[in-house]
């Protein structure tokens, strides 16, 4: 059984392994041990001779297939390096994070909120709360929460340009950042959303529903979207910061979701804390870091990769508006 990381990588070296973090999202893996759970692989009726040896992210699995290398013409040198193959614990290697405690936005479609541990979280709690324990690089734990990220503007982007209407993203959201705050929210990650189709007709019902005021024009529909995952990062946040006892002093926002002022700034207003966009390659960037400790051309431990990211990528700090700050808590 190989995830698709892995079936790449044994398409590239004939090397079987299932890289860590990405088996870690499989919930199949012991927490305590870091290593498959037979009793729950059994259990569940997986014959147990199908997974593969687990390998941590910057180990090194050699060169390529002969087969491979004839198919590309690469050279015999080029080697094939584990890095974290999910594409959210590379992203989180990738965070500009300093001497700070901090929450991560890894946010494009989909986002991902949570903060870094050394250990899992498993309360009750904690399930209920719906986050997860997902391995990252160097043994770390990625205590996090899916949300629906801009997959609702980008969907309502795609209904309009069908209709034969399309919108300049940066003309709406210009209009939307005009608008007054305190319009209506939805939950984003309602099942109503998931779908692709006409999504600004399911928004519009979803506030009719929950007696709220119904968007009367784009602007305001974007920027009910808007407001609705800023208000969702923040939940996240709040539940992270209560259920871990950690507290959280910035949040770091990475991904295409960076790019979004408008979000960025509405996020810091929900959390009430200072928002640190970019850069919007985190995942690409964590994994060429992974890779390139692995070969020795750098040193050090996460602190030290992240360091490299904050002096070579531009970055923008959002803090909260004085009138919003407030709204969620640094755990402090």
């Amino acid at each position: 059984m190989l995830l698709i990381p892995d079936l790449i990588g044994y398409w590239l070296s004939g090397v079987r392994v299932a890289e860590s973090t990405n088996a870690s999202t499989t919930g199949l893996l012991d927490v305590a041990t870091r290593d498959w759970a037979m009793d729950l692989v059994t259990e569940v009726g997986l014959p147990t001779r199908i997974l593969p040896e687990l390998r941590s992210p910057g180990e090194r699995l050699g060169g390529l297939s002969a087969e491979m290398r004839r198919a590309t013409g690469l050279p015999s040198a080029t080697e094939l390096t584990l890095v974290g193959s999910h594409d959210t614990a590379s992203a989180v290697v990738g965070v500009p994070a300093a001497d700070e405690a901090f929450a991560y936005i890894s946010c494009g479609t989909w986002a991902l909120v949570g903060i870094e541990l050394e250990a899992p979280i498993l309360t009750e709690a904690a399930l209920t709360a719906n986050f997860t324990n997902e391995g990252g690089v160097d043994g770390r734990i990625r205590f996090l929460r899916n949300v629906t990220g801009l997959w609702l503007l980008q969907e309502s982007l795609r209904t309009w340009e069908r209709a034969g209407s399309p919108e300049d993203l940066g003309t709406l959201l210009a209009a939307a950042a005009a608008l007054p705050a305190g319009g209506p929210v939805i939950d984003p990650s309602d099942a109503t959303f998931l779908a692709p189709g006409d999504m600004p007709s399911r928004i519009v019902e979803a506030c009719r529903h929950s007696d709220q005021p119904i968007p009367g024009s784009r602007p305001a529909l974007v920027r009910c979207i808007i407001d609705s995952l800023a208000a969702a990062f923040a939940s996240a946040v709040r539940d992270a910061v209560r259920l871990s006892g950690r507290s959280v002093d910035v949040i770091h926002l990475v991904g295409g979701g960076s790019r979004n002022e408008l979000l960025c700034q509405l996020a810091a207003d929900a959390c009430g804390l200072p928002v640190i966009a970019g850069p919007i390659e985190a995942t690409a960037i964590g994994n060429v870091l992974v890779q390139a400790r692995a070969h020795g051309l750098l040193e050090g431990d996460l602190a030290d990769l992240r360091g490299l990211v904050r002096a070579t990528h531009p970055l923008r700090r959002y803090l909260p508006s004085a009138t919003r700050v407030g709204s969620a808590t640094s755990g402090r």
